[in-house]
């Protein structure tokens, strides 16, 4: 049966925008006006009124964390809690009360920010953590996720000292009395590894949760880091539990999985195995080789060539050296993979482009998409070099809500006025796509959008840079065709035009025609995958 849509407001990814669009066997058959849409509709098919509401490809957000979020749904929503130490731990002692762990499982909350506590000028430690519980193990992650802090119970189990080495990559809090219960970046996996590990039902709920949550905010697509979550966790288990959600029809966004990896040998083990980018289905494929290249800003673990306005005897560090990011990503080059860095500081990125510019002369390939993740604190320089190597950039406007409070109070204005240019570098003709980084910050794109637009925090602050501002065109853009291009996609999806699979967002107004402080509060009307219908207001 074939579905006619008409009435609507319909951007294709061109204009000008159409009226309606036909659906059938999963794809578009053909976009036009109302009439040459219902010329040749018949008695069996199926007409839908948009009702004059506006229609775009379905969102894709680029780099998140499907699985992490999936997990997180269950932990305490600290990000609501996030104005106060106290009220942080009240939060924590009232999940702790509605929401007892079963059996080992910890106690764990996600989304603290201590930049927005009132009443401690510092992160929590442990001893905040003994207050809520000194029986039941208690990890509470940054909003980043570049940091988390446990109690003394999970140091105990983790068997965690003050001989315990920080990870290279990584750094471990400490005070007087030895371990502070602050665990940075790489050393967070001295804590995840005491953790139990889920089954492959545990897994599978997680991605089913996630993908429903999704879905409520228009979004069909991702390309998600999902390796990294449980380093216990055979990748393999990941990806069986993705094809066999896919196979009983559970599985409601298309997935591009971004291979994390810390060590040659895994990566190389994962390769032989025949995995390479592209490989799979129209709803689970194998991406690029995911590497976490430095920390996080608001952590001051963000590696920058310049100190930290607030610290000036910390630049913050990258997570592996010149020559493990070298061997990496010169072996995923030659091997069929894509490779894609989290790189926010601009000393990590001089470090990452320096072994893409290696990889490349050592075996040149004209369309690699390679990418950097954040590409956040930038020189020009560096703009100009991501350039030429013809890299793809995976931006997050959304950052911009929070970082706007910080990134000018904390990095080297020399260096600042250049960061976050990502329109810059469209203009160079880099491919830049959007994302969330989820659970760092919900995956809500109508508020990426707008943060794109105004280059504004949603309480108004800002803008931050406002000649980087993208248009509303270029801004819905960045979540859908240029999303498409990071996953070599975009000749199957990213538009409403015949032959591209079926995905689309029906919204509540149109953020062509609102004002640009409003389009966060733009609601999804209706999601649809491959024509069916995954969620409905």
């Amino acid at each position: 049966m074939r579905q006619h849509f008409i009435n609507g407001r319909i951007y294709t990814g061109e204009l000008p925008f159409q009226e309606a669009f036909s659906v059938a066997d999963g794809v578009f058959l053909k976009v036009g006006s109302n009439e040459k849409i219902l010329s040749d509709a018949s008695p069996q098919d199926e007409i839908i009124d948009l009702s004059g509401r506006f229609v775009c490809a379905g969102f894709n957000d680029s780099h998140m964390h499907l699985l992490n979020f999936g997990q997180t749904l269950n932990d305490a929503p600290l990000w609501k809690h996030t104005g106060s130490l106290s009220d942080l731990i009240d939060s924590m002692k009232e999940h702790l009360e509605n929401h007892p762990p079963k059996g080992n499982a910890w106690l764990c909350g996600r989304g603290w920010n201590q930049d927005y506590f009132e009443d401690a000028n510092r992160m929590p430690e442990r001893r905040d953590l003994d207050r809520i519980s000194t029986e039941i193990p208690i990890m509470i992650t940054r909003a980043c996720g570049h940091c988390c802090v446990v109690n003394t119970k999970a140091l105990e189990l983790a068997r965690i000292d003050n001989d315990t080495a920080a990870p290279d990559g990584g750094a471990i809090g400490r005070d007087g009395d030895g371990p502070d219960g602050r665990f940075f970046d790489n050393a967070m996996d001295l804590i995840m590894a005491a953790r139990p590990d889920p089954d492959i039902d545990d897994i599978k709920e997680m991605i089913r949760s996630a993908s429903s949550e999704l879905n409520r905010y228009g979004i069909t697509s991702v390309q998600s880091d999902d390796y990294c979550v449980f380093r216990n966790v055979d990748p393999e288990l990941i990806n069986r539990a993705y094809r066999e959600l896919e196979r009983d029809g559970s599985l409601s966004v298309r997935v591009y999985e971004q291979c994390n990896f810390t060590g040659l040998k895994d990566l190389e083990s994962f390769v032989n195995a025949g995995n390479v980018s592209g490989k799979g289905t129209d709803l689970f494929r194998i991406g690029p080789l995911k590497m976490l290249g430095d920390g996080a800003l608001g952590s001051r673990t963000a590696h920058l060539s310049k100190p930290y306005n607030d610290s000036p005897d910390n630049s913050g560090f990258s997570l592996f050296s010149a020559e493990t990011f070298n061997e990496m990503i010169s072996f995923a080059n030659s091997h069929g993979m894509q490779a894609a860095v989290h790189t926010i500081g601009d000393a990590c990125l001089d470090t990452v482009l320096d072994a893409y510019e290696k990889a490349l002369a050592e075996h040149p390939k004209a369309d690699h998409r390679h990418g950097i993740i954040h590409c956040q604190i930038t020189r020009s320089d560096q703009l100009e070099r991501i350039a030429r190597l013809g890299l793809h950039v995976y931006a997050q406007s959304v950052f911009l809500d929070y970082d706007n409070h910080i990134v000018e109070k904390l990095v080297d204005p020399s260096i600042a006025k250049t960061s976050y240019n990502w329109k810059t570098l469209m203009d160079m003709g880099v491919s830049v796509s959007n994302g969330s980084d989820c659970p760092v910050e919900h995956p809500d794109v109508m508020k990426g959008i707008e943060c794109a637009v105004t280059r504004r925090s949603l309480d108004g602050t800002g803008p931050y840079l406002m000649d980087q501002a993208f248009s509303v065109r270029e801004a819905i853009d960045s979540f859908t065709l240029r999303s498409a291009e990071a996953s070599f996609e975009e000749r199957f999806k990213g538009r409403i035009a015949p032959g591209y699979v079926a995905d689309f967002t029906v919204l509540g107004e149109d953020p062509f025609r609102c004002d640009a402080s409003s389009i966060h509060s733009i609601s999804v009307i209706m999601t649809c995958l491959g024509g069916r219908c995954v969620y409905k207001a």
